[in-house]
């Protein structure tokens, strides 16, 4: 797997490609102080993996790089890693292309999960922006608010099924499917 972290903050690239070298010991992480210069890298890489990419950068911002790596590296997955936990914000990213927004307040394996669920073509917001971006368990305003953020219909399925209090295990019996594929579907670490 090769990874690149973009982020103006060198003790944060560097703690987080510790973590991940921990995690996944044959991994490739490189790292970028601006969203010009992770663009100027990936130009050079068509074999990457994933993008982590912080919002508020000098040079090219997370938003205007994110953007970009859209046209450039459509079929990249990008994972905006930011201190901000403001839904507008999240919304923003999820609707220009991002597949996960985490807060850097959140746990290392939050970050590890949102990796490996893009790595699977899923979009991953953690619970607590899930709640503030007000997606609640009312019916259609599930599906009107997700389909924003681009969400499968069995992500929609499942989220509107927790979101009625069900666990992974009714889940998946009315679903039709495995609790594996419930929990990766739910957009957070399974607590059910």
């Amino acid at each position: 797997m090769k990874i690149l972290i973009a982020d103006d903050h060198p003790v944060l690239r560097a703690g987080l490609a510790a973590l991940l070298r921990q995690v996944v010991p044959d991994i490739d992480v490189l790292e970028a102080g601006s969203g010009k210069e992770a663009l100027d890298i990936a130009g050079g890489l068509p074999d990457l993996d994933v993008l982590v990419i912080d919002l508020a950068m000098p040079v090219m911002g997370g938003m205007e790089a994110l953007a970009e790596f859209g046209r450039r590296h459509p079929a990249l997955p990008r994972i905006i890693l930011s201190s901000s936990e403001d839904p507008e914000e999240a919304r923003e990213a999820l609707e220009a292309g991002a597949q996960a927004y985490v807060p850097k307040s959140a746990g290392p394996q939050t970050v590890v999960y949102a990796i490996e669920a893009v790595m699977r073509g899923e979009i991953y917001i953690p619970p607590l922006l899930l709640s503030l971006l007000g997606l609640k368990h009312s019916g259609d305003g599930v599906a009107g608010s997700l389909a924003k953020v681009r969400l499968t219909e069995r992500q929609i399925d499942v989220l509107r099924l927790l979101s009625a209090g069900q666990p992974n295990k009714t889940i998946a019996y009315e679903l039709d499917c495995s609790e594996k594929t419930v929990k990766a579907h739910s957009l957070r670490s399974s607590k059910h």
